[in-house]
């Protein structure tokens, strides 16, 4: 009997997290994106095998693409096929988010992120962030913030 995979936030059994993506920027919306994949690419997802802290996503002739997302291949690949680690992925999306995207992306210091991979029913998904890149001060402020959240935590509980 296989078990469960834990169910995160973003909508189920979580493949990787972009942290990085956080502490650069400030994300305002989110968007769910389907991937096109190759055989090789879904095993690799399934042994946690994505690295997506240097991944962006670009819109080129109304259509979504994930650059630099690094998906590692197993080496019991298959030996006729040549796997690319670091290839162009095209995003699935509506055609109605993809023009609001393309609209807000084409404003100043607008750009998509991919914040989360994971399963659902069975399927890849990638979490994209519409955001704006932060200042030096910005991200000195959240940790400053972040700093003091834990150490109003202790405290509070050691009294």
């Amino acid at each position: 009997m296989a078990k469960k995979a834990k169910k995160s936030g973003a909508g189920g059994a979580t493949i990787a997290l972009n942290k990085k993506a956080k502490h650069e920027y400030f994300i305002e919306d989110r968007y769910e994106a389907g991937l096109s994949l190759e055989g090789w690419e879904v095993k690799s997802l399934r042994a946690g095998k994505i690295n997506l802290t240097e991944a962006y996503v670009t819109l080129k002739g109304n259509e979504a693409f994930l650059f630099g997302a690094t998906i590692s291949p197993l080496p019991t690949a298959s030996t006729h096929i040549h796997p690319d680690p670091t290839r162009t992925r095209k995003l699935l999306m509506h055609r109605e988010e993809l023009n609001k995207l393309i609209g807000l992306v084409e404003r100043k210091g607008y750009t998509l992120v991919p914040t989360a991979m994971y399963w659902k029913r069975g399927r890849a998904k990638l979490e994209v962030g519409l955001a704006k890149g932060k200042k030096l001060h910005d991200k000195r402020a959240d940790v400053k913030e972040r700093d003091w959240q834990r150490e109003k935590q202790r405290i509070f509980k050691h009294g």
